[in-house]
């Protein structure tokens, strides 16, 4: 009779060590894909039920915020260089790219 180890959670994985962690590190590292797969087993109901609860939320979490009217994608051209400098830019003050064009407009439209 095969002794059935307790699968172990997230809280317990992170109750260890970190020589344990990294033990267990080693050990899954040292394992081919095929060791992997034969070692593995379908997902339980209760599991698939989980899983796509996550994915649902961690796909909601990506979503973009509504600001204002809601926002519409664009595609727009503009010279290479100004854009290395624009990327730049808002890199260097913690933008994105979108955001600074936003309020780049925003400022000259404003000022009109």
């Amino acid at each position: 009779m095969r002794n059935r180890q307790k699968n172990m959670t997230g809280r317990d994985f992170d109750a260890l060590t970190d020589a344990e962690k990294e033990r267990i590190y080693k050990e899954i590292d040292d394992k081919t894909s095929e060791q992997l797969l034969r070692e593995s087993r379908p997902l339980t109901k209760a599991e698939r039920i989980r899983e796509l609860r996550y994915r649902k939320l961690a796909k909601a979490k990506l979503r973009r915020s509504v600001v204002g009217n809601g926002s519409r994608q664009v595609s727009i051209t503009m010279e290479r260089d100004l854009l290395k400098r624009a990327d730049a830019y808002a890199k260097q003050h913690g933008l994105k790219r979108g955001q600074l064009v936003a309020e780049s407009l925003r400022k000259l439209l404003a000022a009109s």
